[in-house]
């Protein structure tokens, strides 16, 4: 769990070091960061040196030479090639605007479906039929997928993207599956994340 949330905070860092590099920054001390997220410098100091990312006393981190490492750390110096599995809403949505997510080094090539009626090879990414999954992932080397499927066909999906090789797998569904030692399985449920939101939210209302 440390690591995960070292990738985390990796995330937000990256984010504010380039706002200041639009900004004009050219160094950053771990002092400005903290300030600026609310930790502490001693915290970023141990993810900078976890990750091997190096500064001095005095002269403080370059920011290109951070945004550089966390690039390579986060495999953005290299196109990581998505597959999405279910094209109903949301599915179609990372379809339509999966080319957003180009400058992180994402790039989404295909969506599989069961139902006939929606299939397009011919589209940008295309969608094709589920029977097609197999040879895709092999032809075109894909490791992580998305899962935006109904619930009653997560389990069969997940399976089958498993059988296949996939190492990483981003599930969108309620059904909670465990990772393995061969398969990574993250686990996003949006009526959750609202829910948490709206509590927070309402709570703070109240306090105020």
């Amino acid at each position: 769990m440390d690591n995960l949330d070292r990738i985390k905070r990796l995330l937000i860092y990256k984010n504010l070091l380039c706002q200041m590099q639009n900004l004009g920054f050219v160094k950053v001390f771990s002092d400005n960061i903290a300030d600026a997220l609310d930790i502490s410098s001693s915290l970023v100091r141990k993810d900078f040196a976890f990750f091997g990312i190096v500064g001095s006393q005095k002269g403080g981190y370059d920011i290109v030479t951070i945004l550089g490492k966390i690039n390579e750390i986060l495999g953005k110096n290299q196109v990581q090639k998505v597959i999405v599995i279910g094209v109903g809403r949301l599915g179609s949505a990372f379809l339509r605007y999966g080319k957003g997510f180009t400058d992180e080094g994402i790039k989404i090539v295909a969506g599989f479906d069961v139902d006939p009626s929606i299939i397009d090879p011919n589209a940008d990414p295309p969608v094709l039929l589920i029977s097609n999954l197999s040879e895709f992932i092999k032809t075109n080397s894909i490791h992580i997928a998305i899962v935006a499927v109904p619930e009653a066909s997560a389990r069969h999906t997940i399976d089958l993207l498993k059988s296949e090789g996939i190492l990483g797998i981003l599930n969108f569904t309620s059904l909670k599956i465990k990772s393995t030692e061969e398969t990574i399985i993250n686990h996003v449920n949006i009526e959750h994340e609202l829910a948490r939101l709206i509590y927070a939210v309402n709570n703070r209302r109240q306090v105020s």
